[in-house]
C-alpha cells in the first residue's frame, strides 16, 4: 500500500479506536490506546497485510512520540511534586536502576542488560496521563504522587539512555549532558522571567485568530530543545520533555489566563492526531510473528512483565509516601509499571545496534502493551469509590477558588 494509503488507514483507526474505547466503557474501561495498537498490529504485516511503511509515516510517528513526551513534561506541576514525594520518587527510580541491570545482566549478559535494564525502569507517563484525566483523578492527590513517580520513571530513562547507549564514554556523556543541562536552565530562566505587557495580549488577541501566536510559539520552543539535544547526540525525547516543562513556565507565568485555551489547542494537535499516529504504527511495526514463532520469546513475554512490577514497581510500593492507604499504595504501583513508549524507543535502538534480537525486543515491546492493558485497569479498579470521593473534594475545592 501507498504511503498516502497506510496513513488513510492510520486515520480511520485512529477515528475508529475512541468509538470502540467508548463503546466498551460501560462494561470495561479499556485504555484508548490499546485499540490503536492492537488494530494497528490488525492491519500490519503479520495478519491483514494492509498497512505499509515509508518515511512521511516513520517521521509522523517519531513526532508523534514526540509530543507525547512534551505533553507529560507540560503536565508535570512542580509545585506540587517537590520536596519530599520528589525525592522517595528519585529515590525508587534509582534503586529500580540499579536492580534491573543487574537482574537483565544476570539473564542475558551485561551488553543486552544495559537495554533491558533501562526499559524495566521506566513508567510510560505520557499514556497514564489521559487514563487519570479521562478517569478525573488527575488533580488529586493521587494524581500529584502519581505525576512524581511518573516524571522520574520518564526522564530517567532518558538521562540512563544518554549515559548508558549512546555509544560515548560515560566521561564523556556526562559532559555532554552538562552542556545540555545549562542550556535547559538558561531557557528556564529565560522562561521565568516578566514577559512585557503586550505578549500576553498578543497571545490573548491571536487565540482565535489564524494567527496563533501561542501555539506557534509552543511549536518554535519544542523545536529548538529537539534541535539543542540532536546538536548534542542526545535522544529527542530529552529535549522534547524540557521543551514542555519550558512551555509551562512561559504560558502559566506570561499568560496564565491563557495557558488553558492554549493547552487544549496543542492536545488538540497532539492527541488528535500525531499520538494516535504512533501508537498505530507502534502496532504495524510491531514484530508478532518473531514473537509468535519462536518459543524462548513467547515465554519472555510474562517474565518481562512481572519483572516491570519487580524492578519498577516494588521500590515505588516501599517508598511511596506514608500519607496513601494501601489500596493506592498498590494502585500507585500498578500505574507506575505501566510501559511502552520508552520500551519501543530503547528496544528499536538495540535492534539498530545489533544488540537485541527481534524477537527479545517483540516480547519486551508485547510485555509493555500488556502493562498498558493491565495495569491501569487493575489501578482504576483498586481506586475505586475513594476516588471519585476525592474528585467531589477536589471539584469543591477548585469552585471555592474560583469563588473566592
Amino acid at each position: 500500500m501507498s504511503q498516502a494509503g497506510t496513513l488513510i488507514l492510520i486515520m480511520s483507526i485512529a477515528v475508529l479506536a475512541p468509538l470502540l474505547a467508548y463503546g466498551i466503557s460501560r462494561w470495561l474501561p479499556v485504555p484508548l490506546v490499546i485499540f490503536e495498537i492492537v488494530l494497528g498490529i490488525l492491519v500490519g504485516p503479520d495478519v491483514l497485510g494492509w498497512a505499509g511503511d515509508g518515511q512521511v509515516v516513520d517521521t509522523l510517528s517519531d513526532l508523534g512520540l514526540t509530543m507525547l513526551i512534551f505533553l507529560a513534561g507540560y503536565e508535570i506541576e512542580f509545585d506540587k511534586v517537590r520536596g519530599d514525594t520528589l525525592k522517595r520518587a528519585l529515590w525508587a527510580w534509582v534503586i529500580s536502576l540499579g536492580v534491573g541491570l543487574g537482574v537483565a545482566s544476570a539473564l542475558s549478559g551485561w551488553s543486552k542488560g544495559v537495554y533491558i535494564g533501562t526499559a524495566l525502569t521506566s513508567t510510560a507517563l505520557g499514556t497514564i496521563l489521559p487514563v487519570l484525566r479521562d478517569a478525573g483523578d488527575l488533580r488529586s492527590r493521587f494524581g500529584s504522587v502519581m505525576m512524581a513517580f511518573g516524571a522520574v520513571g520518564e526522564f530517567g530513562p532518558v538521562i540512563a539512555m544518554a549515559l548508558l547507549l549512546s555509544g560515548r564514554s560515560p566521561g564523556r556523556s556526562t559532559v555532554v549532558l552538562a552542556v545540555f543541562a545549562l542550556l535547559t536552565a538558561g531557557a528556564v530562566w529565560w522562561a521565568m522571567r516578566p514577559r512585557p505587557p503586550w505578549f500576553s495580549r498578543v497571545i490573548a488577541r491571536t487565540l482565535h485568530s489564524s494567527g496563533q501566536f501561542a501555539v506557534r510559539l509552543v511549536v518554535l520552543l519544542l523545536m529548538v530543545m529537539l534541535g539543542i539535544s540532536q546538536a548534542l547526540g542526545l535522544d529527542t525525547l530529552l529535549g522534547a520533555f524540557a521543551a514542555g516543562v519550558i512551555t509551562r513556565l512561559v504560558l502559566h507565568g506570561a499568560a496564565p489566563e491563557s495557558a488553558g485555551p492554549v493547552l487544549e489547542k496543542v492536545e488538540a494537535m497532539g492527541f488528535g492526531f500525531l499520538v494516535p499516529v504512533f501508537f498505530v504504527v507502534t502496532g504495524i511495526e510491531f514484530d508478532l510473528d518473531a514473537l509468535l514463532s519462536g518459543g524462548r520469546a513467547l515465554l519472555l513475554l510474562p517474565v518481562f512483565l512481572l519483572l516491570f512490577v519487580l524492578v519498577r514497581g516494588l521500590p515505588v510500593y516501599a517508598l511511596a509516601p506514608h500519607d496513601l492507604l494501601p489500596p493506592d499504595r498498590r494502585a500507585l504501583t500498578l500505574f507506575a509499571s505501566t510501559a511502552l513508549p520508552l520500551v519501543v524507543a530503547i528496544t528499536t535502538i538495540g535492534v539498530e545496534d545489533k544488540v537485541l534480537k527481534t524477537e527479545e525486543a517483540a516480547a519486551l515491546v508485547g510485555a509493555g502493551m500488556l502493562s498498558v492493558l493491565l495495569f491501569p485497569l487493575a489501578g482504576l479498579r483498586l481506586r475505586g469509590e475513594r476516588a471519585a470521593a476525592e474528585r467531589v473534594g477536589a471539584e469543591a475545592v477548585a469552585k471555592g477558588d474560583e469563588a473566592w
